[in-house]
């Protein structure tokens, strides 16, 4: 079995600098062009099932991979496991404001934004969804769309060292991560492998010196 998670293209707010959470927004047009080249340098890979989170962005990333890889036959379901975390009131919050700056420098995995969620919650609800998928052993390809906290969290469990919880980055646009799972035994075989030029890989969430 081989799953292939892949964190949503480009969108507007990821541009302007804010919090999106469950805010529903679509990509925008480099978004757009990130996800064609990941669909494109998928080609090749024969996808069984399609997973993504009901956001639009994550779901447009999964239809436009789906479509450039040869799999547009694919159906995209969606699961409200792996949508990002709920923010709550921070939602739109610019991510270098000082009251969300420590969010992406050493996070507190247990802290529930007011009226939203906690790293915790989201590290259960998604990892629900890739063990459910691993206990399958049905030896067929994956692909799931996803958003950058969600992923780490569903990937937590399988990182060298869970406690670096952003794993030394946010994930970028379009990386994809591959696990290959066989009689319960599962390992991490690409780390936020991208398709596309590294000159269009944008860090907006970079650590301050400690």
């Amino acid at each position: 079995m081989f799953i292939y998670i892949v964190r949503h293209g480009e969108t507007e707010a990821n541009v302007h600098g804010y919090l999106q959470g469950w805010l529903d927004k679509p990509l925008n047009e480099k978004g757009r062009s990130l996800a064609v080249m990941t669909g494109q340098g998928m080609k090749g890979i024969r996808f069984d099932s399609c997973i993504s989170s009901p956001l639009i962005r994550a779901r447009e990333t999964a239809e436009i991979i789906l479509r450039e890889s040869g799999n547009g036959d694919v159906p995209v379901m969606t699961d409200d496991r792996i949508k990002e975390i709920n923010f709550g009131s921070s939602e739109r919050t610019d991510v270098k404001d000082a009251s969300i700056s420590w969010f992406f420098a050493n996070p507190s995995i247990t802290y529930r934004f007011e009226s939203g969620e906690s790293i915790l919650q989201v590290m259960e609800r998604t990892q629900s969804l890739l063990k459910e998928l691993i206990e399958r052993d049905d030896d067929k390809t994956y692909l799931i769309s996803t958003h950058g906290c969600a992923l780490r969290a569903m990937l937590n469990f399988l990182y060298d060292d869970p406690s670096d919880y952003w794993h030394g980055h946010v994930p970028y646009n379009c990386c994809v991560n591959i696990i290959e799972a066989k009689e319960q035994r599962v390992g991490l075989i690409a780390d936020d492998r991208i398709y596309y030029d590294e000159s269009m890989i944008v860090d907006r969430y970079k650590r301050k010196p400690s």
